[in-house]
C-alpha cells in the first residue's frame, strides 16, 4: 500500500510540476521561479521518503557547485537545498517527464565528445554565474553506486576560473535512518530509470546527506586539473572514502 500510495503521489506531483512550468513560471519573476523549484524539489524528496540533511558552509550566489554523482535524485537534492542550473548529458533530455522538466529548469545539455559544443556550454555557464545563478556539475561524467568517487574531468571548471567565481565541493550520500549506506538510489550499471525508482520507493525511509565544503576561490590562471583534484579529494574525505574504491 505504501508503494502504491507513493507512485500515485509522485504522478500527481509530476503533473503539478508540469502545470507550474507551463502556467506559472512564464509569468513570474526569477526569484519566484527559483523558490517554486526549491519547494517542489523538497516535496519530491518527501514523497519518495527522503529527508534532506545538510551540513557545512553556506552557498553564496554565483557559485559553481561540484558534486559526486550517484543518482538522478541528485538534481532534486541540490535543488531542494539551493536552486541551481545543471550541466547534464544530452541523453537525459529524452527521459520520460523528468527530461522535459529538466529542460524547463535551466538544465544545460552537453553532447559528449564535441569540443565545439563544449565551448558553447562553457559560455552558457559563465553567463549564468555572472548573473548570480548557481551552476552544478558532476565532473565524474557518470554515476556510481555511491561507495566511491571516480576521476573528475576538469574541463567544465574552466568557466568558473575564467570569470573568477568560487567552486564549492558538495559531497552527496544516501543513508538509511541508522546511518548505514544505502545503495537504493544508485542509478548505475545496467539499471533502468524505472528499476531505480522502484528501489527508492521500496525503502521506507532514506536520508539524503549533503556536506558542503568551504568554497575554493579561483582566479584566471588557476590550474583546472589541480582544482578538480582538490575538489575530488575534499568530497572523498567528506563521504568517508580513503580512495576511489573505498566503501563509505
Amino acid at each position: 500500500m505504501l508503494r502504491a500510495w507513493r507512485y500515485l503521489r509522485l504522478a500527481l506531483h509530476l503533473l503539478e510540476g508540469a502545470l507550474t512550468l507551463l502556467l506559472c513560471v512564464p509569468f513570474c519573476a526569477r526569484p519566484t521561479h527559483l523558490r517554486l523549484r526549491q519547494r517542489w524539489s523538497l516535496r519530491m524528496l518527501g514523497i519518495l521518503g527522503l529527508r534532506l540533511q545538510f551540513q557545512g558552509a553556506p552557498i553564496a550566489p554565483g557559485t559553481m557547485l561540484v558534486a559526486n554523482h550517484v543518482s538522478w535524485l541528485d538534481i532534486f537534492v541540490i535543488n531542494a537545498m539551493t536552486p541551481a542550473a545543471f550541466v547534464s548529458k544530452a541523453e537525459v533530455r529524452n527521459w520520460p517527464v523528468i527530461g522535459w522538466l529538466a529542460a524547463k529548469s535551466d538544465t544545460i545539455f552537453l553532447h559528449r565528445g564535441s569540443r565545439g559544443h563544449a565551448r558553447i556550454i562553457n559560455a552558457e555557464i559563465a553567463t549564468l554565474l555572472d548573473a548570480g545563478d548557481n551552476v552544478a556539475i558532476f565532473p565524474e561524467g557518470t554515476t556510481t553506486d555511491g561507495s566511491r568517487v571516480l576521476h573528475f574531468h576538469a574541463a567544465l571548471l574552466q568557466p568558473a576560473i575564467a570569470c573568477g567565481h568560487a567552486v564549492q565541493p558538495l559531497a552527496l550520500a544516501y543513508r538509511k535512518p541508522d546511518g548505514s549506506y544505502s545503495r537504493a538510489p544508485a542509478y548505475d550499471g545496467e539499471l533502468t530509470l524505472g528499476q531505480c525508482l522502484a528501489n527508492i520507493i521500496a525503502e521506507r525511509r532514506l536520508i539524503a546527506c549533503v556536506s558542503a565544503a568551504a568554497p575554493i576561490e579561483t582566479r584566471d590562471g588557476t590550474d583546472r586539473r589541480s582544482l578538480a583534484q582538490k575538489a575530488r579529494a575534499t568530497i572523498m574525505q567528506d563521504i568517508g572514502c580513503a580512495d576511489g574504491d573505498g566503501q563509505p
